[in-house]
């Protein structure tokens, strides 16, 4: 028997997130070639059963905390309310979620406290946790801003972006004395264009210096949009990005991650971008769910040398691969455009 996030398994056969029967990895077929990154065999770590009155479980924050893991967790709950829950794990990969959803406290009262958050990423700087996630507001989406040291108080901070944008991330230090993210500005809808964009600040609050990164490329898996995974990993070689591409099919979105390398001082300069796919939706669980056919790279976690990369799978489940960090390098470095 295996027991993930709570649940019991049987070793062999086992509930997929939609509740059909579905076969270990093993006793499937694989459907196309991996590239760097192996999926863990027990895939997917973290089904809806995980939290009480969860439709979908998927494009979470995981960081180092302690002696294991902390992350945010995106839960959409049965009345299709977007949430955020805190969990631990130990290992990485079985997890106890908090049953009830993040109660941040707003440096100012006036701040908005959103009814829909989702997508959050999650970065450390020295010994505080920095949460960016979307928010879904009135006048479209826009970026939030919360802060942890022990992931039980979280205070929230003013927006970083206004409407519209979906997608940001915070890099894990000051960049020639300012803090730094990547973001990708949007639309109301589904967006069908996205491409990233650099900016700096000095207080958290006051965000300019805007500089285009990349975008879309014609043709191919990120031909529709681009946007931030998980935080950037420094290197020898520059800044490691995943970030996710999106290519549209005959039947729609079909969503991929993809790796960068960026210059260490001027994050804006691309030294690196793979035309070929790190990882693809290709799994059961990756094709199957609320939103068939995606790959969300949100969280990486380096440890002696290897990278976790964890992934919304269908916007249903949360998936995890692994990759040794310089293998991932020299992979963007040999396939890039």
């Amino acid at each position: 028997m295996v027991r993930k996030s709570g649940q019991t398994y049987n070793a062999r056969a086992i509930s997929g997130p939609l509740g059909f029967l579905q076969h270990t990895p093993h006793s499937l077929p694989k459907m196309a070639n991996e590239t760097v990154f192996k999926r863990y065999s027990g895939n997917p770590i973290i089904t809806p059963s995980a939290v009480p009155r969860a439709n979908s479980i998927h494009n979470s924050a995981i960081v180092k905390f302690g002696d294991g893991y902390a992350g945010v967790f995106r839960v959409d709950e049965i009345d299709f309310r977007f949430v955020l829950h805190v969990g631990f794990s130990k290992d990485g990969i079985n997890w106890d979620i908090n049953p009830e959803e993040i109660r941040m406290t707003p440096v100012k009262p006036d701040i908005p406290i959103p009814a829909r958050t989702y997508d959050p990423r999650i970065t450390q700087i020295e010994d505080t946790y920095y949460l960016t996630w979307c928010i879904d507001s009135p006048q479209g989406p826009c970026i939030g801003l919360g802060m942890t040291r022990d992931f039980k108080e979280f205070t929230q901070l003013e927006n970083i972006m206004p409407p519209a944008n979906r997608n940001c991330v915070i890099f894990p230090r000051k960049i020639n004395g300012k803090y730094a993210v990547l973001h990708r500005p949007s639309d109301r809808g589904h967006t069908p264009f996205g491409d990233m964009f650099y900016s700096s600040s000095p207080d958290l609050n006051h965000w300019g210096n805007h500089r285009f990164v990349f975008g879309a490329v014609h043709g191919g898996w990120q031909s529709t949009k681009i946007g931030p995974g998980p935080a950037p990993i420094e290197t020898p070689d520059g800044w490691l990005l995943i970030y996710h591409g999106v290519w549209t099919s005959c039947n729609g979105y079909l969503y991929y991650a993809g790796g960068a390398l960026l210059d260490l001082e001027e994050p804006w300069k691309v030294l690196a971008r793979t035309r070929d796919y790190l990882l693809a939706p290709t799994e059961p669980y990756e094709r199957v769910g609320d939103v068939p056919n995606v790959v969300f790279p949100s969280a990486a976690v380096v440890e002696d040398g290897r990278i976790r990369l964890y992934y919304g799978c269908a916007d249903t489940c949360i998936g995890m691969a692994e990759a040794e960090l310089d293998q991932v390098v020299r992979f963007v470095k040999e396939h890039s455009m």
